[in-house]
Parts: structure tokens; sequence; C-alpha cells
């Protein structure tokens, strides 16, 4: 009995002790090619992402573009003499671009997000403001562009993070 105890130990203990020392080497090779994987990972997702998030700050700024007072007035005429119908029309332009537009929230910064909201509902409620003052749909339109021929537009600085933001991607 005793010698096949014996005989026993002198067949496991070298299997566990090689066992042992292939796990610990294994171990330290897993755990050096880790960070390797990691970088590679991180690499090619960037490289995979980087065209949708340019694509996506690129349809924001053309949304800015498209809800600019000015341009807008230009693009979208009066359908009638009256304030309130050409406000509303206008105001339905606007939030169907942004409806349109609304996903690219995902692939942009919280930042940049914020300022083309900001910039949205500023162009929103100058335009009510505006109107409130026009007796028509013509006069709305001439008192919203020499408004704005004296200042800056909101979605100028609405851009203005968008370039920034693209500047820190490329």
């Amino acid at each position: 009995m005793e010698e096949k105890l014996i005989a026993s130990i002198v067949y496991i203990l070298p299997a566990a002790v090689t066992g042992l020392v292939s796990y610990y080497m294994f171990n330290k090779l897993i755990s050096k090619q880790n960070p390797k994987s990691r970088m590679e990972i991180l690499a090619q997702k960037s490289k995979d992402t980087l065209p949708i998030k340019l694509q996506a700050y690129e349809r924001m700024l053309l949304f800015c573009e498209r809800i600019n007072p000015v341009k807008i007035l230009v693009r979208v005429k009066p359908i009638s003499e009256n304030t309130q119908d050409y406000l509303q029309l206008l105001i339905a332009n606007v939030e169907q671009e942004f409806e349109h537009n609304l996903v690219q929230q995902i692939y942009i910064s919280d930042d940049t997000w914020t300022a083309i909201l900001a910039a949205k509902n500023t162009v929103i409620n100058k335009l009510r403001q505006v109107a409130e003052t026009s007796k028509s749909a013509n006069e709305l339109r001439e008192n919203v562009i020499v408004y704005y021929s004296k200042t800056l537009p909101p979605t100028d600085t609405a851009v203005s993070f968008i370039k920034n933001e693209v500047k820190k991607l490329l």
C-alpha cells in the first residue's frame, strides 16, 4: 500500500509542478497580449466609427444652415398674408428638420448637441417674438432679416461648436 502511495506521488508531483508552471507562463503571456489586443480593438473601432461621426457632424452642420433664420425665410415663402400661418409654417419647417436629424445626437458630443438645441430653440423663440409685432407675413420676413443683419444668428454658434468638435476628431 505504501509503495502504491509513493508511486502515485512520484507521478502526480511532476505533473502538478508542470501544470502550475504552464499556468503561470500562459497567464503572463495572455496578460502581455491583452493590452496590445485592446489597443488594436480600439484602433479598429475608431477607424470604423470616425466616418459615421463625421457624417453626423456634417448633417448637423447642414441642419444649422437650413434653420438659419435668413436662409429659412428665403427658402420658405409665405402661404398667405397671415402672420400666424407663416409663423406656424416656419416653426413646422424647423421642427421637421430637427426630427429628421434627431438620431445624430448619438454620434456627437453633449456640448455640441446642447448648442444645436439652443440654436434651434432660439430661432423659434425669436421668430415668435418678431411675429408678435408684425402685421403681415411679409413684414415678419422683413423684420427678421433686419434683425439678423445686425446680429449673428444663433446657428453660427452651433456651427462653431461643430467645427471645433470635428477639429478634435481629426
